[in-house]
């Protein structure tokens, strides 16, 4: 098995959430990503939005954590079963102007209607992130989100 600790930016405005479309995965999802090697996770939502929106932010609150495990059949590149961990910041914007990554791997960032992303080709992450910001549950975790149609690992 393999293993991910992630962080991500769950960005609200005027019913809007920000997204990030990868060209890898062809799905949108939340501004995010790997915290590296000695750093500290809440210093990664507010790095990967820079990388990948070009909009500096703030973390106002974290909102949970989850815990998944894919199974190696339906990973992108079949392999073995992997866990990624994530943690969910609620992140303010503070300043910078939007644009998409530089690097190729994100194609579109984009502030989309929380009323349309049940019409995106999505990671699993933009369910687990806007439920979190919506319910913030005392324990901080969210219930699994069902895989399919639109909604991918």
């Amino acid at each position: 098995m393999t293993f991910r600790l992630a962080a991500y930016a769950v960005c609200i405005d005027a019913g809007r959430v920000l997204l990030v479309h990868h060209r890898a995965t062809g799905h949108w999802t939340l501004p995010g990503g790997g915290v590296e090697h000695g750093e500290d996770p809440i210093e990664t939502p507010v790095r990967e939005l820079l990388e990948e929106t070009g909009y500096r932010g703030a973390v106002e609150r974290l909102l949970g954590v989850d815990s998944r495990i894919i199974p190696g059949a339906e990973r992108l590149q079949p392999g073995p079963e992997h866990q990624n961990v994530g943690i969910y910041y609620r992140v303010s914007i503070t300043g910078g102007d939007l644009r998409a990554e530089p690097d190729p791997e994100i194609v579109a960032a984009a502030w989309v209607p929380v009323d349309d992303v049940a019409n995106l080709r999505r990671s699993s992450l933009v369910a687990i992130g806007l439920g979190l910001n919506e319910h913030t549950p005392a324990d901080g975790h969210v219930a699994p989100v069902p895989i399919g149609g639109l909604v991918e690992h």
